[in-house]
């Protein structure tokens, strides 16, 4: 592989509990490189959220190696594992985690605070990510004065103003409705398009085929690991929407 950004090796995680252990993660040797959209899939108890978590560095493997960027990152400290998650790493979750009482242009700011950038830095760099996921003119809105699609578009936003490498999305689209999944999509699809590295947890398949490789987890192990022709989500969205329009009557 020419360039990759992510790779494990033999990567292990056991959780013991009350006399007993748990393999989440058996073995797992996985390359994906730079620029890469990749669906993670499988059945709950598979593997695949601990192999998020490891990912995202929100966890440590109990054995095996795993290489972020270059930089071998299974046995670094909380500290710089907090450190390698803020500067390398941007999270959309299922639930957009924004602060309620915050404004979308200080939720997406929020990142930048643990970097020492200047207040001003902060909020041109907020208000460029927001504007890219055409969201600019609500920035001085609250998350309940945003629809769901909005608010995950404030959370991708935030994602995004460090600059980061890879975005690790877990089921980004599990609160919203089929047409607001696909807009969602379709601009992770975007970033995707102009270089990001993008991984997706997701139980679903229709969201699966927005990606351009697909690996599937059972029982700790990968059993599937296939690189696939893409969905357009723009053209399912506008499919959907030409469903939708009322036929005009005569």
């Amino acid at each position: 592989m020419a360039n990759p950004i992510i790779q494990t090796r033999e990567l292990v995680k056991v959780y013991r509990m009350e006399g007993y252990a748990v393999t989440a993660l058996n073995k797992v040797s996985i390359d994906i490189e730079a620029g890469e959209f990749v669906a993670v899939m499988g059945p709950s108890g598979s593997g695949k959220s601990t192999f998020m978590n490891l990912l995202g560095c929100l966890d440590t493997p109990t054995g095996g190696q795993y290489t972020l960027a270059g930089e071998e990152v299974s046995r670094l400290s909380g500290d710089a594992l907090a450190a390698i998650r803020n500067r390398r790493i941007g999270f959309v979750f299922q639930s957009f985690n924004l602060l309620p009482r915050t404004s979308a242009v200080e939720n997406v700011e929020l990142p930048l605070l643990y970097s020492r950038v200047s207040a001003d830095e902060r909020r041109k760099r907020a208000l460029t990510r927001l504007e890219e996921v055409g969201l600019k003119e609500r920035s001085g809105h609250h998350p309940a004065q945003l629809s769901g699609g909005q608010q995950q578009r404030v959370a991708i936003a935030r994602a995004l103003v460090n600059n980061p490498v890879l975005i690790l999305a877990d089921e980004p689209t599990g609160a919203l409705d089929t047409r607001t999944a696909f807009e969602v999509m379709g601009l992770l699809q975007d970033l995707n398009r102009n270089g990001m590295t993008v991984v997706l947890v997701t139980h679903e398949h229709d969201i699966a085929d927005f990606a351009s490789r697909v690996i599937s987890f059972r029982d700790g192990h990968v059993v599937s690991d296939k690189r696939v022709k893409p969905v357009d989500a723009l053209h399912k969205l506008r499919e959907l929407v030409a469903e939708l329009e009322p036929v005009p009557t005569t």
